[in-house]
C-alpha cells in the first residue's frame, strides 16, 4: 500500500485517472461506451483511432470539459 507524503501527492504507480463504466452521447450519438480505464502516475498512454472514434472525446471527459452521462 503506498501513501501521499505531506503534499498530497501520490506515490509512484496510484491511479491518477479512473474511469468506470463512462457513457458519453451527443443526442442519438453513443460516443463513448462502457469505457473502463485506469492510468497510474508514470504510465504514458497513448489513444489511437480513426477519425470520428471518440479520442477527443475521451481526453475532454478526463479533463472535465465535457460532462459523462453514466458511469465514474
Amino acid at each position: 500500500m503506498t501513501q501521499s507524503d505531506a503534499a498530497g501527492s501520490t506515490a509512484a504507480g496510484d491511479p491518477l485517472v479512473v474511469l468506470d463504466h463512462v457513457d458519453k452521447w451527443f443526442g442519438d450519438l453513443h460516443v463513448l461506451q462502457d469505457i473502463e480505464l485506469t492510468i497510474h502516475r508514470g504510465e504514458v498512454v497513448v489513444v489511437i483511432g480513426p477519425s470520428g472514434s471518440g479520442k477527443s472525446t475521451l481526453c475532454r471527459t478526463i479533463n472535465r470539459l465535457e460532462t459523462i452521462d453514466q458511469g465514474t
